[in-house]
């Protein structure tokens, strides 16, 4: 039964962790808050996960990233450097394989294969 209500409503846990990233993003300094809630919302956008799982194991790192950098002073330039979007970009492109492209791309490419087997 779970599974029918996963593919309906999406997973409960990812849904949990959600809130549980969420809260730690609240809980960070003002700075290093304003940044992640930009970088979350240009992912969101820009990343194209098409996998809740993988979206919300992204955000989790993003976090991760953001707690051990206002643990150890270091300030949000620091973090994501001079060029913003290439770091999210950058960031993002570790978590390529759970893009929508990724799976058009593939699925275009399978689909040429298929029409040249039939030109056979």
């Amino acid at each position: 039964m779970s599974s029918i209500i996963d593919k309906v409503i999406g997973s409960i846990d990812d849904k949990r962790r959600w809130r549980r990233y969420k809260d730690r993003v609240r809980t960070l300094p003002p700075g290093h808050r304003t940044a992640a809630e930009a970088l979350d919302r240009y992912l969101m956008h820009f990343a194209g996960i098409s996998d809740g799982g993988v979206l919300v194991q992204m955000l989790e790192d993003l976090a991760d990233l953001f707690e051990q950098g206002a643990a150890d002073g270091t300030t949000v330039r620091e973090i994501v450097g001079e060029d913003p979007v290439e770091f999210a970009e950058t960031f993002a492109a570790n978590y390529a394989e759970a893009q929508w492209i990724t799976k058009e791309r593939r699925r275009l490419a399978e689909s040429i294969e298929q029409a040249e087997q039939q030109e056979s």
